[in-house]
């Protein structure tokens, strides 16, 4: 039996209700920012009740307590007991005992690459939701710093990176089916490092970068059909370190370093015409930031700025009003960070304060405009980023 206490008044007094759980069971879009998953504890692992949205904010649970001790005393209430049998018709994940909303578990989330004490990694990290934990996945053929990840089709690309020696122009492919990396992935046109890389209209688009003499302004687009990278028009700057994010059939290049200052300049590629044009600036210069859509504006945290200082600010850009507004402070200064969007929720992973490398993990609530902490890693993953697998309503990654 579920355990008595504090933490199952807490959980009682949350009003897990019928249609709380028949929202949650219905699965996740993660790019349409649909379902917030996951309910973190505080830093003190003490019981608190904070409120996170689900449902883009439309249902919501005050509990912080965890996934596992959510369904069990949600079980215990006969009117979602009912909803949750109900809801794992056609087959919700069920691991060891535990019942998890529809798809929630399939989805995965990996740390890839980044440098270890003196050599840069090819070690992985995924996190499993069902078991609300990090464990080891199969490891990169190539240790990669500064690589680029991205994912298409259901697979992880790492393209670029470097070493103490020289950048890469190799792409691995990671599938998670095998768990298993492959390098028959054609290579970019030229070494690079630093560079962006996001999934556009079946493509991967790769962005500028450094190639161990100076910052590029190049572009090229990888076809997983023909496996081969093309050229495309080149940005109007160029960039090594850039946020990349693709909106409204747009892709957006912000900040980055151009060889010797960082960048606050944005500009926006529109694959219909294959040109470039200049957008709002951001409201500070950032290099090595995080970078991802959610709820249909462009996030942007963390990175260092012009100084070399490490930031923990925040700013988003609403392509309506075509502007820049600032969001709350991260807690922690993360330079050379990911953000990406989970289950629903958006979270800035890892980086550097400055004085040592983090693994922990902040969650963002876009209604209380607040960070939240949100667990750690097992390991320290400096120079590494981040990329989703999450399965659609069909349920293919």
């Amino acid at each position: 039996m579920f355990r008595h206490g504090p933490e199952e008044k807490a959980l009682r007094s949350s009003r897990v209700t019928a249609a709380q759980l028949q929202e949650v069971g219905r699965g996740s879009d993660t790019r349409a920012g649909r379902v917030a998953t996951g309910f973190p504890s505080n830093e003190t692992g003490s019981e608190s009740r904070e409120t996170y949205g689900l449902a883009a904010g439309h249902v919501h649970c005050a509990t912080s307590l965890g996934l596992e001790e959510f369904f069990r005393a949600a079980l215990e209430q006969p009117e979602c007991r009912h909803t949750m049998l109900k809801e794992r018709k056609g087959g919700s994940p069920r691991r060891r005992g535990r019942l998890l909303p529809k798809d929630v578990s399939n989805n995965k989330m990996f740390m890839v690459g980044g440098w270890t004490r003196d050599d840069p990694s090819c070690r992985v990290e995924q996190f499993c939701p069902e078991y609300n934990e990090w464990r080891a996945a199969a490891r990169m053929v190539n240790g990669r710093g500064k690589v680029a990840v991205a994912s298409l089709d259901g697979r992880i690309y790492a393209a670029g990176g470097a070493d103490h020696v020289r950048c890469y122009s190799s792409v691995e492919r990671y599938d998670p089916e095998t768990d298993s990396w492959s390098t028959d992935v054609a290579p970019l046109s030229s070494p690079r490092s630093g560079v962006s890389l996001v999934a556009m209209d079946g493509y991967l688009y790769a962005i500028g970068g450094h190639d161990g003499i100076t910052a590029m302004n190049t572009v090229e687009r990888y076809d997983p059909q023909m496996n081969t990278w093309s050229k495309q028009r080149a940005m109007l700057s160029r960039r090594s370190g850039a946020a990349a994010a693709v909106l409204g059939g747009h892709l957006y290049v912000m900040g980055g370093n151009d060889g010797e200052v960082a960048l606050d300049s944005v500009e926006r590629y529109s694959p219909a015409d294959g040109t470039w044009s200049k957008c709002a600036h951001m409201l500070s210069p950032r290099e090595d930031a995080g970078c991802a859509v959610y709820l249909g504006r462009i996030y942007v945290a963390g990175g260092k700025d012009e100084l070399n200082l490490k930031l923990c600010g925040a700013e988003r850009f609403d392509p309506d009003a075509a502007r820049w507004t600032p969001v709350k402070r991260m807690r922690s200064k993360r330079d050379d960070t990911s953000l990406v969007v989970f289950n629903g929720a958006l979270m800035a992973v890892g980086g550097s304060d400055g004085v040592t490398t983090l693994k922990t993990i902040e969650a963002y609530c876009h209604e209380t405009n607040e960070w939240r902490h949100f667990g750690s890693m097992k390991r320290k993953h400096p120079g590494g980023r981040v990329a989703a697998l999450c399965r659609n309503d069909a349920g293919v990654m």
